[in-house]
């Protein structure tokens, strides 16, 4: 009985799954394959990393196993494979002694020259090494991709440095502006409460023996609709009445009520930034005396007015 692991001429390379089998490999590495299943392994493991690596493996193993294990016969199963295979290869036929082949010719084209078993692996250690053919075959040379990867990295990060830069930039520029108006705010704030505060003393300056009586004074801005009125010597009146200050458009329409106010213990009283429109040039200011909640026009008569 013939053993079933002899491979017939016409056998096809037994296929694990996507790979040869291990013995394919075996014979594969020894050189014991016929020409078409030596040449599908080939094509084949140019292709893949794993039968490669499996390949140097066996190259490995069998360097190993041929320096340190000791002489022996062969089974008699590997000896019928042998002499199977030696069977099947092509027979050449001897040239005439007179015209004997020198040494240094080379062979026929029609005789495919054997690979030596030390050209597999050599310098890799147990990693099988693709002949030069194979690399210019199946595999590409994209050695320039990581320069062209490297140099996209290097222009992406310059730009988002330049936009970390100007966001930085920005910000700071808007830090201190903010810095600005709160410095501004509480300036004003604190001008409000001193003009504001009922507990501040209020000096009028004028010649000597003045008459007795209310004073006031107004700062206004008709640009910007703004104004200040501050008032000194009022009399205090009933519950039930206020003071209403005006402003008499230069143009002759009818005054614009600009705030009520009740003066203090002392007759001091003010009017701050009332709400007011915008370009309204004024041709005069007047204080009337009004029901409480104030009036939508002046009742006569104005007790304090100025031009």
């Amino acid at each position: 009985m013939s053993d079933p692991s002899i491979t017939s001429p016409t056998a096809q390379v037994s296929m694990a799954g996507d790979h040869p089998t291990p013995e394919d490999l075996v014979l594969y590495a020894m050189q014991l394959l016929p020409a078409d299943q030596f040449s599908e392994i080939d094509r084949h493991a140019a292709q893949c990393p794993h039968c490669r690596e499996e390949l140097g493996r066996v190259l490995g193993d069998l360097a190993a196993l041929a320096i340190t294990a000791e002489p022996a016969l062969p089974t008699v199963v590997a000896r019928d494979r042998l002499l199977a295979q030696v069977a099947r290869e092509r027979k050449v036929v001897t040239a005439p002694a007179s015209k004997s082949v020198a040494p240094s010719e080379t062979p026929p084209a029609s005789m495919p020259a054997p690979r030596p078993l030390a050209d597999f692996g050599r310098g890799k250690g147990s990693t099988l090494v693709p002949e030069p053919d194979v690399i210019s075959r199946g595999r590409p040379n994209f050695g320039w991709a990581g320069w062209a990867v490297a140099a996209s990295l290097a222009v992406v990060s310059a730009f988002l440095y330049h936009d970390h830069r100007t966001v930085q930039e920005n910000l700071a520029l808007q830090t201190g502006e903010m810095q600005r108006l709160n410095a501004r705010a509480a300036e004003s704030h604190q001008l409000l409460d001193a003009l504001t505060d009922p507990q501040a003393v209020r000096v009028i300056l004028a010649p000597k023996a003045p008459p007795r009586g209310p004073v006031a004074g107004v700062t206004y801005t008709p640009s910007k609709g703004t104004l200040v009125f501050l008032a000194s010597n009022l009399d205090p009146l009933q519950t039930y009445k206020t003071y209403e200050l005006w402003v008499f458009p230069a143009n002759g329409k009818p005054a614009i009520p600009a705030g009520t106010f009740h003066p203090d213990e002392h007759g001091n009283a003010s009017v701050i930034m009332p709400i007011l429109p915008k370009g309204v040039a004024a041709k005069a200011f007047g204080v009337t005396i009004e029901d409480a909640g104030g009036s939508d026009k002046p009742t006569m008569p104005i007790i304090m007015a100025g031009a």
